[in-house]
């Protein structure tokens, strides 16, 4: 197994040289895919991958979402011959001294997907903490199992060619593409293992989610998702009456 760490960014030059650096002690070679941000923050990234020696840093111009660019660094992960990858959201959110306990589960299922079960604290918004519980139910019916805890951790692990599979599925670009990667991986055949992660909402913290142009796109993923299901529930039937 030589898995690597990928990370999105958007605008997050200041928050995600914290991330890196306390990914540092992990030896982990790092993924940086910079989604078409503006200068400041490519002088900031151009900084950290001259004093980081084990980030690299990839572009993507224009903004396309943070899917097209977890996609593009799947591609460009493998190309460099990596076989696993864990993912981490660029703006501090993630406890990143969980990572051992993610490289621990790979080694003991490599063909799992590993997704972040979140332990939050007083800074979570409660308006976050019922959205995520709507996701988690919408997964759920999806699915028909109660095996991903959360679908929008953006902290995860999983094996890069199950990655590249599910991007070829045609998930989505943007914020729909977390809870749709995770149902997909399920479809997919992918056992799943949940680790309990810190998740915290920094002061300030820069948010890209947009009510108006996401919550639909979600909404049509969902749906999209439970009419797959419909088509499935039959086969699914069928291996739990033989098992």
């Amino acid at each position: 197994m030589r898995p690597c760490a990928l990370i999105p960014c958007y605008e997050h030059g200041e928050p995600l040289r914290g991330v890196l650096e306390s990914i540092a002690p992990f030896d982990l070679p790092c993924l940086v895919i910079d989604d078409g941000s503006g200068p400041d923050t490519l002088r900031r990234l151009d900084a950290i991958e001259r004093e980081l020696r084990f980030v690299r840093v990839e572009r993507l111009v224009p903004n396309r979402g943070k899917g097209a660019a977890l996609k593009r660094g799947f591609r460009l992960a493998a190309d460099l011959g990596f076989t696993h990858a864990i993912t981490l959201d660029a703006d501090g959110q993630h406890e990143v001294a969980k990572i051992p306990a993610f490289l621990e589960a790979m080694r003991k299922d490599p063909d799992a997907m590993v997704l972040g079960e979140p332990v939050f604290d007083a800074s979570a918004p409660r308006s976050r903490i019922w959205a995520r519980q709507l996701s988690r139910v919408a997964i759920w019916l999806a699915t028909l199992s109660f095996d991903v805890r959360d679908p929008l951790c953006g902290m995860r692990a999983f094996p890069l060619s199950l990655a590249l599979e599910v991007a070829r599925a045609g998930v989505g670009n943007r914020m729909e593409f977390d809870p749709e990667f995770a149902a997909r991986a399920v479809f997919a055949g992918a056992p799943v293992r949940n680790v309990p992660v810190r998740v915290v909402y920094p002061p300030n913290g820069l948010s890209h989610f947009d009510v108006g142009r996401d919550f639909p796109v979600m909404g049509a993923t969902y749906l999209r998702l439970w009419l797959g299901m419909l088509a499935r529930a039959p086969q699914l039937m069928r291996r739990w009456s033989e098992s």
